[in-house]
């Protein structure tokens, strides 16, 4: 199987914060590696040295990556490279790849991989958009562009059943019913960042440290864990590492939203927060978790999926979590919160009840058993065949 795996990159200075590159990264030498040949498309490279590259332009903002695609471009590429199966991993990119497919005189097999969405589903079931991408009153059309790239599509990938069914329920208020085109695939975990539970057991004790490891954007909820940091801090027990995952942005990106620049100082002038980065380093990254006792997830809404949760559980880290999206799918309910209060009582609980942990540590480390990235190509190839 020849396939072209087109990726749209939005933080190509810091490509370890960029989640889509990542599981390509991680993705196309398990594809290779399952006997599949691999061209990854994108403004950086992808993989290894099996795996193709075509270079392609840096979008510039989220919305010329949904807006803006060089048909011309692809038509070229898909003569190239003669592709069974072409991937989208930019979802509203699937008209015009299905354009270029027409003129190119391909028959290729077209897969949407929707890797963000950019809506969710209050627990009424109410479609409420996502103001990540509702800049200048944008979000409808946004939406609209979404709807339109999964009727474009052959198959129709999710990362969870939570996202298979908010999927689902959008395209059927635009009279769009996917019938067999929708697929669960899991995002690939990261081998580098897996250590068995059993073989580090922290020490209990006042000075635990919970690890928050996500974009501090205000649409993922930033804001209620700047206030849930207060409250923990002020309760003596722990004390928290707060990851800075994107350094110095772009002027382009943060013209857009400058939320994290605001919520990082914020949470840097709280007590008993420790504000850090990576620096782009993986090693580094997997430093700062193993320190930690236990994870906190994002207040985001809409969490279809959550990369910086798996790579604290496979870490072997239990990670607390509102009831949100798929955060409650997949997250143990013994570590769910609705209030406050509930999870400073969590976090106590992690920090003092050593066998509490160890039992959740154990917990957390299993959920990932199945994301392996050769498990995961697996079920894609599957899934486009």
């Amino acid at each position: 199987m020849r396939l072209l795996y087109l990726l749209n990159i939005s933080n190509p200075d810091r490509l370890s914060a960029d989640s889509g590159w990542i599981f390509a990264d991680l993705l196309a030498p398990a594809l290779a590696d399952a006997g599949a040949e691999v061209t990854v498309a994108a403004p950086a490279p992808a993989g290894d040295t099996r795996c193709g590259f075509h270079r392609t332009k840096v979008p510039g903002t989220k919305y010329r990556a949904r807006f803006s695609a060089d048909i011309d471009e692809l038509v070229a590429l898909i003569r190239a490279e003669q592709p069974d199966v072409v991937v989208a991993n930019q979802i509203e990119e699937a008209p015009a790849i299905r354009t270029a497919l027409l003129e190119a005189g391909s028959n290729a097999l077209l897969a949407g991989y929707c890797h963000y969405l950019p809506f969710s589903f209050t627990g009424g079931g109410r479609l409420q958009l996502d103001p990540s991408l509702n800049d200048a009153a944008l979000g409808r059309s946004v939406l609209l562009a979404f709807a339109a790239g999964l009727a474009a599509c052959d198959r129709v990938l999710v990362h969870s059943p939570t996202a298979a069914s908010w999927v689902s329920a959008a395209a059927a208020r635009t009279t769009l019913d996917l019938g067999g085109k929708l697929r669960v695939v899991p995002a690939p975990r990261d081998e580098r960042l897996v250590r068995d539970p059993a073989t580090t057991r922290p020490a209990s004790g006042t000075g635990a440290i919970g690890v928050y490891n996500h974009r501090l954007y205000a649409h993922y909820g930033t804001g209620q864990f700047v206030d849930l940091a207060r409250d923990l801090a002020a309760s003596g027990t722990v004390r928290l590492r707060v990851m800075d995952l994107f350094g110095q942005r772009r002027a382009e990106r943060k013209g857009l939203d400058d939320s994290p620049e605001k919520m990082r100082d914020q949470l840097a002038s709280l007590p008993h927060v420790q504000v850090v980065s990576d620096r782009g380093d993986r090693v580094r990254y997997k430093d700062l978790l193993a320190g930690a006792h236990f994870g906190i997830a994002p207040f985001r809404p809409g969490c279809p999926w959550s990369m910086s949760v798996i790579d604290c559980q496979g870490m072997g880290l239990p990670v607390i979590s509102p009831r949100l999206g798929w955060l409650a799918e997949h997250i143990d309910p013994e570590l769910c919160f609705t209030t406050p209060a509930e999870a400073v009582a969590l976090a106590e609980r992690l920090a003092t009840d050593a066998e509490f942990h160890a039992v959740h540590a154990k917990r957390a480390h299993a959920s990932t058993a199945d994301f392996t990235p050769a498990l995961i190509a697996a079920r894609y190839l599957e899934a486009v065949s």
